[in-house]
This record gives structure tokens, sequence and C-alpha cells, in this order.
């Protein structure tokens, strides 16, 4: 089953509900909704990122965290990240949502990415990883420290969300550093 839908919930800047708006117009126009990123850590604390696939409509080939979509009207946001997660990485998680934040990129095609953001972030510790070709051409385990200094060096190669949502991620390593079991 695809989670991916294309109504998209659109909020004000307090993140509640205003309305929705087809998925493409949405992002022609630049207007607010709602999404969420998730980030997958390894027991060496490394982030699972993907790179997106060729045929993406926007940000094709970019890497990017370990899943990311817009919420589902009606349903859980922590249930449309469980189930993005399975769709696109082939994986399934516990997770917990570790913050938001709201941006706005212009994307190389003439569109915009205006989101409040969810960050949610779990564990996986099997070496098992089944992308969606449809959705992720390449993944890659990676280290924050790594993938800030690549970010710095090659912005151009990641997701205009990826920076920003990394930053409230890595409050979840903060979190368990004492957990022997990440």
């Amino acid at each position: 089953m695809n989670p991916q839908q294309n109504e998209m919930i659109l909020v004000d800047s307090a993140d509640k509900f205003i309305g929705t708006a087809e998925k493409l117009h949405t992002h022609q126009q630049g207007l607010l909704h709602r999404a969420f990123s998730v980030f997958i850590f390894n027991s060496k604390s490394e982030i699972l990122l993907q790179r997106r696939n060729l045929t993406k409509y926007h940000s094709p080939g970019l890497w990017s965290n370990t899943c990311c979509s817009h919420a589902v009207l009606k349903e859980d946001l922590t249930i449309s990240a469980l189930k993005r997660l399975e769709f696109e990485m082939g994986m399934t998680a516990t997770i917990a949502c570790v913050g938001k934040f709201t941006y706005k990129a212009q994307l190389a095609v003439g569109l915009y990415e205006h989101e409040i953001d969810h960050v949610f972030c779990g564990k996986y510790n099997n070496d098992i990883i089944q992308p969606n070709p449809e959705e992720v051409c390449d993944t890659q385990w990676i280290s924050s420290q790594n993938l800030y200094t690549e970010l710095n060096k090659s912005p151009h190669l990641y997701t205009a969300w990826l920076k920003k949502s990394l930053a409230i991620a890595e409050s979840f390593l903060d979190i368990n550093k004492s957990d022997q079991t990440l």
C-alpha cells in the first residue's frame, strides 16, 4: 500500500489545521503544510540516509534523512511516519517525535517546500534494509559529524530540509547517550 497522498494538510504558523490542497498546487504556491522527517540510528549512532529516486518530481537524486513525507488527513502523524518508513525503506522501527521546525525553501524546479516538519527518531540494528526502488536509489549509514562535514562542503547534494531536521534529530542521540542499546 502506498501511503503517499495527493491531498496536503494546510496549517497556520501554530500548526493548526486550516484546510487541504492538492499536492502540486501546494508546492507551486509555497503553502504552509504539515510534514515529517524520520531519522533512524544504528548501534554506532550512525544515521541511515537515503538518496531520493531520480524520478521524484522535486529534489530528485538528493541525499536526505531516512524517510520523509506529508501528514495524512485524519491519521495520527506517528502512524503516517511509520507507514511511510515501511513503504520507502522496507523497515519497521519504534519511533518518537523529538521536535518540529518551520522552514521555507525554493526548490530547483520552481517549487517550494514550506513546511512545519515534525522530526521523528528511532533505532534499527538490523542489516536488512529493503528500500522501495520507486522512492530510493541508494542508502548509506553515516555519522552526524561526517554528515555535517558533507552538508557544509556540498550542500547541493542534500535536500533543503536535511540540515535543520538533523539538528533536531541529534537531540535524540543526546537523550540516548546513556542507553547502551542504541
